[in-house]
């Protein structure tokens, strides 16, 4: 597994040029919190769409999370997971051919106006799927979209594993490297080494990463700053809101357009 560096990931520009010729399709539904889509695969690439609500998209190598109004691009054969964290406006689409450096790469990707309004209106048009200058349009979109550093690498290592589901499930826990290695079974100094080299992330990196995530889907859900700052395990909200803006460019409150307290 080759270890995704998560800490301080800049945005990036996915590339062109479209296809001459693109196939695509739509999808879409409205799902209850808690609904979960099991693990499954697809053979064509997909861009799966939270007009509103939260997603939680999991791999056997990763966990990402779809905050309102971004979207995952998911690569054909790519086995994934769904899991509602809030009541979810899902729309996807379905594509024949990848923008350049997203063929084999799964990621959170920004959705400008434009993109939005295509991806929705084929997604809810069986008719709209037909139109190759649509298609060609939204292609165009997608590869000129930033992605976003909303992901968080799952080791191999069961043990390493079960610091990680711990910590994903609670991502308030304060308990240091020395407190897991005690009860993983490692020294302090090995487990260091182990971590970083199968997440390419120190523990530290991690943690704060898993906790951006959970803050992301508590203020998806509704969830004051306040009140997602310390759910998380920040000591205060002016920490947390320095954090949340040196990892996505924007106070919370900017972020979901809304007053950030």
């Amino acid at each position: 597994m080759k270890p995704n560096n998560i800490d301080k990931v800049p945005q990036s520009k996915i590339g062109l040029p479209p296809p001459e010729r693109l196939e695509v399709s739509g999808l879409s539904g409205d799902y209850p919190r808690g609904h979960w889509i099991a693990p499954h695969a697809h053979d064509a690439h997909q861009l799966i769409h939270a007009a509103l609500g939260v997603m939680r998209v999991t791999s056997a190598s990763a966990t990402w999370v779809v905050p309102p109004g971004r979207a995952i691009w998911m690569p054909r054969g790519q086995e994934h997971a769904i899991r509602c964290h809030t009541g979810v406006a899902f729309r996807t689409i379905y594509l024949s051919q990848a923008p350049r450096g997203l063929e084999k790469r799964t990621a959170v990707c920004a959705v400008s106006p434009l993109l939005r309004e295509i991806l929705v209106r084929v997604a809810e048009d069986p008719l709209a799927s037909a139109n190759q200058h649509l298609a060609a349009l939204l292609f165009s979109e997608l590869a000129a979209s930033d992605t976003l550093p909303l992901d968080l690498p799952t080791p191999e290592d069961p043990r390493l594993r079960r610091l990680t589901d711990s910590l994903l499930s609670e991502p308030s826990d304060n308990r240091d490297l020395a407190d897991w290695a005690k009860d993983l079974g490692f020294s302090r100094r090995n487990l260091i080494r182990r971590f970083q080299a199968e997440t390419g992330m120190t523990f530290r990196q991690w943690r704060r990463q898993a906790r951006l995530l959970a803050a992301l889907e508590a203020l998806g859900a509704g969830r004051s700053v306040t009140e997602a700052a310390f759910d998380v395990g920040y000591e205060s909200v002016s920490a947390f809101v320095a954090a949340f803006r040196e990892s996505l460019g924007a106070t919370p409150g900017k972020y979901f357009g809304r007053d950030a307290l």
